[in-house]
Formats: C-alpha cells, structure tokens, sequence
C-alpha cells in the first residue's frame, strides 16, 4: 500500500483514533470507576437527607414528630443507618432511631454509635465550633473490612444548631470488581485491536478506490474530455457524488456547445443596461427641462422689472408671472420630493376606516371651478349604501386628485368626465373616464413613469410636472391596489381598488 495514497491515510487515521477511543474508554472505567461511585453514593444520600431537614424545619424542630417509619423508609432505601438527634442549648435532648430493631446490622449499628459519641464529645467541649455546623463525611472500615460512608450533617437556625443527622451506608466492595475489570479489558483490547486493524484496512479501500475513479474521471474533464461516465454501484453519499460528476459531465459538455446561445443573452443584458442609462438620461433631461423653461421666464421678467422697462399694469403682469413660475418649480420640486420618498420605502401607510362617497365627494368639490371653466360635464355616480375602506385617506386623495387634474386636462372644452364608484364585495372599484384622444397603445404601460408624456414636445400649456402618475403608482402599490388604464369608446379610463379588509387596523 503507497504511503502517500489516501487509502493507507484512511487506514493509518482510522485504525490510531479507534485504538486510542477504546484504550481511553478502559483507562478511565479503571481509574475513575470507584471515585465515580462514591461520589454518586453520597450525592445520593445528602440528597436523601435533605427531606428529614425539611420534616424537621416544618415540625419546628421538634425530633419526636419524625417516625420510626420514616426512619425505615429512608433506611430500606438507601441500605443504611439513620439516627437523628434534637439539641438544645448546648444538650441533647432526645433522638430517634431504629436500629434497635433485630434486623439492624450491627457492624454499621457499631459505627453509627462511635459516630454519635465522638461528635457529642466535641460538641460538649466547644458548642460553639464552626467545626461542628459544617457537614463531616468519612470512611470508616468495620470488622468485615467494609467501608462504610458516615456523614453527619447539623441542622443549624440562626447560628444555633438544634439537630444533627447521623447516617452510616455501606460502600459495596468494588476494588475486586475493578481488578478483574482491568485483566477482562486486556483481552478486549487485544481483540479490538485487530477487529479495529481489519476494519480500518476494509474500510480504507471501499473508500478510496470510487475517489480513485472519480480522479481519474475528474482528470480527463480537466482537458475537456467528457466522454467518460461513471457506473453507479452504490446509493449513499459517494454513489451521489458519482452521480452528481455525470451529470457535471454533462452540463458543462451542453454549456461549451451553448456559447453562442450565451453570448446572445450577454448583448441582451448589454442593451437592457443601455436602456437603463437611458431612461437615467431621460429622467435628467426631463428634470433639466422642466426647470429651463421656467427659470429663463423668471430671469427674462426678472431683468425686465431691473432695467425699469415696463410699468403700471404690465409690470404687475410681470410680477405675476414670476409668481406663476417659482409656484411651477416649487410643485415640481415637492413631487419630485414626494416621489422619491415614496420609491425609497420610507413612506408609512397611515390605515383608517374612510367612508368612500364622503372621501370622493370631498375631492370633487375642489374642481367645480375647472370642471365651469372647460365646461365639462361631471356624471357623479356612487355607491348606494355607506361603504367603508381600509386607506389612508390623505394619500388617496392625492391619487384622486392626480387622476381627475390628468382628466380635467385631457378632456376637450365641453367634454364628460365620468366617476363610478362599484362594490366588488371584499373591496371598491374606482373608475374615472374622460372624453378625449386615446393614449397609444405602446405609452398605456409607460404614462406610470416620472416625467414621460404622451405629448413628447412637452407642451407647457397642458401644465403638470409629469410626476403625477408615477406617484400615484407608488401609492396605490403600496395599498396592494389593482390598478390600470385603459382606451374606452369615449376616451380614457383610469381605475383603481381599495380593499374592505380591516384587519391592517383591528389587529
């Protein structure tokens, strides 16, 4: 076997971490075994203990009220010997035990009592030692020679001790359990060895021989080669990267025969790139336009009103336009304020119940004036019942307004515009047409952009920023509305949906 092959890696890897595992595992029961249970033994028994204290705190320390079958319980339990003693003042009053029975043991019954009496002379001497309010545990080996477990654990008020426990448990003798433990494991890890040996040797070349193959392969696709296939002879993980080769194989032997395909989609994203630079420019030249033209009137006037070339009634004509002007530039800076908050997504939607006719009704008052002065003819037509919507009702008056000002502006001298209101049962369909020329089929989709007018010579006498609709997509996207425009008969028709969900505001 080649030193440098991943095959012996795998063997020398697996064969030194299994042997070190078991070898580890055989140590420590060897070592820490006895330890291990001891320590759990009188984890056990201080546990245990702790009940007889709470028996004792309840009964306010009165030790007769604790029974002899208590006592039995714990013993029988814990194969141990219990005694409990009340103190008071610096005397032992009373105590209780049960290891006056028969069935005591009297090895443990032994110890238990040199125990009691070795603590009562330290106690007699100095009451007040720190030593004897401390919870004492030992061995000690009785005439069998088993060890036994002794603790001692006072029960202590407000620095007064007012009882001691005295309990002696067994150690059940292990350190014969623990040798022959130690020479069993001597032929076990014999056997392990060369259990782990011929595993390791097995293991190593399942693993390695399919990675051997799949070199080989990954070889020949390195110099374009993708003729040659792997024969899948198993299901699990190198079975599925066997696969996953063959099916590498092929897709890279159909992506070098789609190059073309691919750079044909690259001059496709080349052009979308230099649509979208594009319309950048246009969204500068809009913006430039718009602001020229009313900047050169406020200079020109300006100048005008400096030189003192006009006066009376003309000069206040002046004035007037320059007013008219900065109002101009003043509405399209707070659109182009607006909409830009609104396409950054820091808008929030202030949700309330609105009553749908009162909410249009309202808007409409506000253009009685333009509807006379074109005299258009406004068919009004709403919802028989009071119906509530879910909205913000200032945001959506603002699409209101944005649409009827776009329809009050297209519609000819004379002309109808037409407001329908429709139940649609989970929401309410807004519909607003006007009379006059249809909008190109191609422009429908792209009257929603900032500063794109049908009327490309953008003629200032149609008014507007050009940012009405696309602020009012924003809004209405950010209601979920449906929304749309579309070339009727008559002439246009712009519509919209408010839902009658409210649980944007219950919840």
């Amino acid at each position: 076997m080649n030193r440098r092959s991943i095959a012996f890696k795998l063997f020398i890897i697996t064969t030194v971490t299994f042997i070190t595992f078991i070898t580890l595992i055989l140590v420590i029961q060897t070592v820490f075994f006895q330890t291990f249970y001891i320590n759990r033994k009188t984890r056990i028994l201080q546990k245990n203990i702790n009940t007889f204290i709470n028996i004792f705190e309840k009964n306010k320390y009165d030790v007769s009220k604790i029974t002899t079958a208590d006592l039995k319980s714990f013993e029988g339990y814990n194969n141990s010997q219990i005694t409990i003693l009340g103190i008071k003042g610096d005397k032992v009053t009373t105590g209780v035990s049960s290891h006056g029975d028969n069935g005591a043991n009297v090895n443990r019954v032994q110890i238990l009592e040199d125990a009691i009496n070795t603590w009562a002379q330290s106690f007699t001497k100095d009451a007040g030692s720190k030593y004897l309010r401390n919870t004492n545990i030992y061995n000690v080996e009785d005439e069998l020679k088993i060890n036994n477990l002794v603790i001692i654990t006072p029960i202590v008020n407000n620095n007064n001790i007012l009882g001691v426990i005295f309990v002696v448990a067994p150690l059940q003798p292990i350190d014969e359990t623990v040798q022959v433990m130690k020479e069993y494991y001597i032929y076990i890890l014999i056997g392990a060895i060369i259990l782990v040996l011929v595993l390791s040797f097995i293991y190593s070349n399942m693993i390695s021989k399919p990675l051997i193959r799949m070199n080989k392969v990954a070889e020949r696709m390195s110099e374009l080669d993708f003729t040659t296939k792997f024969k899948i002879k198993s299901k699990d993980e190198i079975g599925n990267l066997e696969t996953a080769l063959n099916f590498l194989s092929e897709k890279l032997n159909s992506t070098l025969t789609e190059l073309q395909g691919a750079n044909e989609k690259l001059k496709l994203d080349l052009a979308k790139e230099i649509e979208l630079e594009k319309m950048r420019k246009d969204f500068i030249a809009g913006v430039s336009h718009e602001l020229k033209t009313p900047l050169s009137l406020i200079e020109g006037y300006t100048e005008g009103l400096k030189d003192e070339i006009v006066q009376g009634e003309e000069k206040e004509f002046y004035l007037d336009v320059i007013v008219d002007e900065t109002k101009k530039m003043n509405a399209l800076v707070s659109d182009m304020l607006n909409l830009s908050q609104l396409e950054s997504g820091n808008t929030a939607i202030n949700y309330d119940l609105v009553e749908v006719n009162s909410l249009l009704d309202r808007v409409v008052k506000k253009y009685t004036n333009s509807f006379k002065e074109k005299n258009i003819d406004l068919k009004l037509n709403l919802l028989a019942v009071t119906t509530q919507v879910n909205c913000d009702s200032f945001k959506i008056e603002q699409v209101l307004t944005n649409i009827i000002v776009n329809g009050i502006r297209h519609t000819p001298v004379g002309g109808v515009i037409g407001i329908t209101l429709l139940d649609n049962g989970s929401s309410v369909l807004i519909e607003i047409e006007n009379e006059g020329s249809h909008i190109p089929e191609s422009d429908l989709t792209k009257i929603w952009e900032r500063f794109y007018k049908v009327d490309k010579s953008r003629n200032r006498n149609l008014g507007g920023t050009g940012l009405g609709l696309a602020i009012t997509k924003n809004i209405l996207n950010l209601h979920h509305s449906s929304f749309g425009v579309q070339n009727t008969e008559k002439g246009v028709l712009f519509y919209f949906t408010l839902s009658k969900d409210f649980s944007a505001i219950t919840n």
